[in-house]
């Protein structure tokens, strides 16, 4: 059972939380030490079925240290509101974990540089469902296991990426944020998740 490795999972997620609080190596660090942030790391069930993995943290997730807790967490509340799911059931993260000046995009050196982090918060809680929100988090996890690279979210979103090899399922999402400049977009995103939720249902 999952639940009985939770304490064995806490523990190595407090290592990797550890790691990323002193990585003066990225390029970000200075940044975060400047303004008085915190890293990001991740926070929801270390047992949970569903994770949730945007880009990169914004001011207010920067200034809390918690993922999604500004305006585009709020739509992601409703997200899993439309779909009738508990959002402290699913483990939400990002793959960059500090947050980029001016809120601007991460960079392919970020990427590079935080993805490991990802890879090991997903070895660690066994997720059944990554549902990747935008275009990064869904690139990245496209290209590491071989789908291609380059999609454009509008494409994408709502489809499932599984292969045999893999122990989970890759759904990638519209970013919340996208509902904030585009209205008509939330409807999408809460349709989405409605269909990570059936998805859920069949593992």
């Amino acid at each position: 059972m999952k639940a009985d490795k939770v304490p064995e999972k806490t523990e190595k997620l407090k290592e990797i939380k550890e790691e990323i609080i002193g990585l003066k190596k990225s390029p970000l660090y200075e940044y975060r030490s400047d303004n008085d942030y915190f890293p990001v790391i991740g926070e929801g069930a270390h047992d949970a079925d569903l994770m949730v993995a945007g880009e990169a943290p914004g001011k207010n997730e920067a200034k809390t240290g918690r993922p999604f807790c500004g305006r585009a967490g709020k739509v992601l509340d409703e997200m899993f509101e439309g779909a009738g799911m508990e959002r402290k059931k699913a483990y939400v993260t990002n793959i960059v974990k500090d947050r980029p000046p001016e809120n601007r995009d991460p960079t392919p050196q970020e990427i590079d540089l935080y993805g490991p982090f990802l890879d090991r918060q997903i070895q660690i809680i066994e997720p059944e469902v990554i549902a990747t929100l935008g275009r990064f988090s869904a690139n990245y996890m496209l290209e590491k296991f071989s789908f291609g690279e380059n999609f454009p979210i509008s494409k994408i979103h709502g489809q499932i990426y599984k292969k045999e090899s893999m122990s989970f399922k890759i759904i990638p999402l519209f970013h919340p944020a996208a509902s904030i400049y585009s209205p008509d977009r939330k409807s999408d995103l809460i349709d989405d998740f409605k269909f990570v939720k059936e998805e859920l249902k069949k593992t």
